[in-house]
């Protein structure tokens, strides 16, 4: 039988990946493609070309080889408003873009708190401004979604995390009344499908456009996480809890919310604690020489906060909290240490706030980000969450979405 191969393509803001896997997961190519830096308005507004992002895809295929299946990832929230034919009619809004914000008091007076599509980058509110810029579009899409298309996926179509934060209701799967009520023209709300539906099969033997995820999503599926209880920890500037539940959990005031991910839910939150705390008082060099100096032994007794400015969410939501610490340790080692074991307390506060809203206790634990790579906060936090750290099978968003396209290739082949 030959190989099958499955090609994940992640779109970033800088940059598009691919990977090609074949079916034990093995690594067969991988290539990236770069993109031009976003263009940025006075008002708020954060754009980027979609025909950059199709020169990119087709550069990056070029690289790639014939795969039996493929799927694509991209940033949460970034529209593009086309033509019947999937033309943009105008420059990309991205998922940062906050030029829409002034609909956002208009979403909140409607929309029910859970929802996706509140805040001042709100989805739904580039939608409503696009949609009025627009008024000949046939079609709002989603970055993942416009990328398929241009390899065959049907126009129209997205996949349940996308749509999130436009406004879909992932639990009862609709596009919710209360969006009538906003104006907004239903034509140009996609069809939504699971992620990992077959959405373009073609002839015998061609390629299968699976639907995508975000890229969000697809990082956390890259690192082998699937079952219930399966956590990442993704530990970069702040840092993002996301566990695999059989319950969709939804705490607004605490920013928690949910993926459906087939029959199951990827329930995540996110703390302003995190690596750029840590970097508001040492530099990265001066961490990597104070590390292996810290007596993991010797508790210092502290329960900090670590912030690096000013703000909370998660696990606890306060707007006003600050992080001064006026009993810091003189020794360098042990503030280290100090702040080591705070952010260590955050994260097992937020996991403990996950399961107190019913997502449950993880029951594994894998780890992203730059503070991975840390070996004696690792020790505090198997010692501090009760649990042996999982190795990631990956870190890159295109794994995720690679292994996506797999599982969608043979769930149409069984």
């Amino acid at each position: 039988m030959a190989e099958r191969r499955f090609l994940g393509i992640d779109c970033g803001t800088s940059g598009l990946r691919g990977i090609v896997i074949d079916e034990s997961g093995l690594i067969l190519a991988e290539a990236r493609e770069p993109l031009p830096a976003s263009g940025q308005s006075e008002d708020g507004g954060v754009t980027q070309d979609p025909r950059d992002w199709e020169r990119a895809l087709l550069a990056l295929l070029d690289r790639m080889p014939p795969v039996d299946a493929l799927a694509v990832d991209g940033t949460s929230g970034t529209l593009v408003a086309t033509d019947a034919d999937g033309r943009p009619l105008a420059p990309a809004r991205m998922y940062d873009d906050r030029s829409a914000r002034a609909h956002a008091p208009a979403i909140a007076a409607v929309a029910p708190p859970e929802c996706g599509a509140h805040g001042a980058t709100s989805a739904l509110a580039r939608l409503l401004d696009l949609q009025a810029a627009c008024p000949d579009a046939r079609h709002v899409m989603t970055q993942a979604d416009w990328l398929a298309s241009r390899l065959g996926a049907p126009m129209g179509v997205s996949d349940d995390n996308n749509v999130l934060k436009l406004g879909f209701d992932p639990v009862a799967r609709e596009w919710p009344a209360w969006m009538d009520r906003l104006g907004v023209r239903r034509a140009l709300l996609p069809e939504v499908m699971p992620p990992g539906s077959v959405l373009a099969s073609g002839s015998a033997g061609s390629t299968l456009v699976i639907a995508g995820t975000t890229d969000g999503c697809a990082s956390f599926l890259a690192t082998g996480a699937d079952g219930i209880g399966d956590a990442v920890t993704a530990l970069g500037s702040t840092m993002t809890l996301k566990l695999m539940s059989d319950k969709p959990v939804f705490v607004p005031a605490l920013g928690v919310y949910s993926h459906r991910m087939g029959d199951r839910w990827l329930v995540g939150g996110a703390s302003n604690s995190g690596g750029k705390a840590l970097l508001r008082f040492f530099a990265a060099g001066e961490i990597e020489r104070l590390t292996p100096l810290i007596d993991r032994s010797t508790p210092t007794g502290r329960d900090w906060h670590p912030l690096a400015g000013t703000g909370e969410r998660f696990p606890v939501q306060d707007e006003s909290m600050t992080f001064e610490p006026d009993d810091r340790p003189a020794e360098p080692e042990r503030f280290l240490q100090a702040l080591l074991e705070g952010m260590t307390g955050v994260e097992a506060r937020g996991y403990a706030a996950l399961e107190k809203h019913g997502a449950g206790r993880p029951k594994t634990i894998r780890t992203v980000g730059g503070g991975a790579r840390n070996p004696v906060w690792r020790a505090m936090r198997e010692a501090r969450l009760g649990l042996t750290m999982t190795e990631p099978l990956h870190i890159e968003a295109a794994y995720g979405t690679a292994r996506l396209a797999r599982a969608g290739y043979l769930d149409a082949r069984r």
